[in-house]
């Protein structure tokens, strides 16, 4: 009965988590569309930088997540919570609502999950969307006063969107630079996983 207590021990310490993180979204990018429209462009955007950040973050470890470059830089985990922070800005687009501070902690593993949750959310609204509703799809920040402020879908390209596409690289930088390298079965241009 040890044995097989061992045994079961050892393979899900061994076993690659991506074996367990298939259910998450992106651990491939489904088929594009068939048509180009403005919401179908953002969507795909997304689609991409919920891939790589599915697989720059897939495995990490307790020293990926602490290591930073250097002592002015965040650590991969300050980074990570900036991804997220970064993806709720980008579904409370889609979803019309207005962002509010929110200092509640979560472990790495739940702002994994809910990263890659928002990133879906808001690429399966954008890519149904028409290019009149994409208009409605405005950042909205409540200020310290009470008055809201806001912007329009334009700025999620060049803004949320792209930043998360900055640090997802840095995520995947950094833990090269810890030795916890992504795997190489993965095809950032096809969006594909390798057998």
């Amino acid at each position: 009965m040890k044995r097989i207590f061992t045994a079961i021990v050892l393979l899900t310490v061994i076993l690659p988590s991506s074996a367990q993180d298939k259910t998450l979204p992106y651990y491939e990018i489904q088929d594009y569309p068939e048509s180009f429209t403005a919401g179908a462009v953002a969507s795909r955007m997304i689609d991409g930088a919920g891939f790589r950040y599915y697989w720059a973050t897939e495995g990490l470890r307790p020293e990926d997540l602490a290591f930073k470059p250097n002592a002015d830089a965040r650590t991969s985990e300050e980074t990570i919570t900036h991804i997220y922070e970064l993806s709720n800005i980008v579904v409370n687009s889609v979803r019309k609502t207005v962002n509010t501070p929110n200092n509640q902690k979560r472990s790495f593993v739940e702002m994994r999950k809910l990263t890659l949750e928002n990133f879906k959310t808001a690429s399966d609204r954008l890519r149904v969307c028409t290019d009149q509703e994409i208009k409605d799809f405005k950042i909205i920040f409540k200020g310290e006063n009470g008055t809201t402020v806001e912007y329009p879908f334009w700025n999620q390209l060049n803004g949320p969107i792209a930043d998360c596409l900055w640090h997802i690289g840095q995520v995947a930088s950094f833990r090269r630079s810890s030795g916890n390298p992504f795997t190489e079965k993965v095809s950032v241009f096809s969006g594909k996983v390798t057998k």
